[in-house]
């Protein structure tokens, strides 16, 4: 049995062991670490996006909503302007560090062991979400990224594909980027009254665009549970002549629905058994 299920003490012991060895696996790498930080903007656009930083969450509390957008200004002014220089790998929590009372981080929503919870500096992993998501359009290489193991929500004004996100939880859980080209990128972090807004941005043009698209999006029940299923692909286009020179299955995503679904009908072809092999 996990020891760290049992009581809270062992599930904090664990968590400590974890980040002591992170600690110590970046100091034997010697991992170049994206540290400069410029706010002149980069000349050319790779990616911009946005979010809302309003979406109805279940029955969650309004105000957990308000609270997270205090994180989102605290943990963007370490992301903003950073740039990431020829083999330099960006750390998302080397950048921001441990989001403490001390620091101004206040409660808000956090996604933990299979449940939604309350916790200090809740509520950042939108901005994860909006790095992750830009990184995707340019050569940058995900050598780091977690995905949630739940849907905890219905979908409200989602524009990006189910599954497309990055959970973060200091240290360990970590998102990460490595620069194999020989150009500088760099993130610009904005937030407006509604939205939380960024760009990645190079010092020279980029001959390649990358288009995300999902495949093969559905809901299934097996037993009394309810999972989504899809996967995310990404397709490399040459700018000048507008040729697909290559397409590649990034995420397959297979999580338990944590909010109440019709039942759905049933899909033949679909062994149940298989299923849950899967899900365990």
């Amino acid at each position: 049995m996990n020891l760290s299920a049992i009581h809270p003490f062992f599930y904090h012991a664990r968590i400590a062991q974890r980040r002591a060895f992170r600690r110590l696996q970046d100091l034997a790498k010697r991992t170049r670490l994206a540290k400069e930080r410029c706010r002149e903007n980069l000349p050319y656009i790779c990616k911009r996006h946005q979010s809302l930083l309003r979406r109805k969450l279940g029955t969650t509390d309004p105000r957990l909503q308000e609270n997270k957008i205090v994180n989102l200004k605290l943990a963007r002014q370490a992301i903003d302007g950073i740039l990431i220089r020829p083999g330099e790998t960006f750390s998302f929590w080397k950048l921001v560090g441990k989001t403490t009372k001390q620091k101004g981080y206040v409660e808000g929503l956090l996604l933990s062991r299979g449940e939604v919870v309350t916790g200090i500096g809740g509520g950042i992993c939108q901005l994860s979400n909006l790095l992750y998501w830009m990184a995707l359009h340019t050569p940058l290489l995900v050598v780091e990224r977690h995905h949630h193991q739940f849907d905890p929500f219905p979908d409200d004004h989602r524009v990006l594909p189910f599954g497309s996100g990055a959970s973060v939880f200091y240290n360990f859980i970590d998102l990460r980027f490595y620069n194999p080209t020989e150009q500088v990128f760099q993130f610009r972090v904005w937030l407006t009254e509604q939205h939380l807004k960024g760009a990645v941005r190079t010092d020279r043009a980029w001959p390649y665009s990358y288009h995300i698209e999902e495949r093969n999006h559905r809901f299934l029940q097996v037993g009394s549970k309810y999972f989504r299923e899809n996967e995310i692909w990404r397709l490399v286009v040459d700018k000048k002549t507008g040729q697909r020179l290559r397409e590649e299955r990034l995420i397959r995503n297979f999580s338990e629905v944590k909010y109440t679904l019709h039942p759905l009908p049933a899909q033949p072809g679909k062994d149940a058994a298989a299923l849950e092999r899967r899900e365990r």
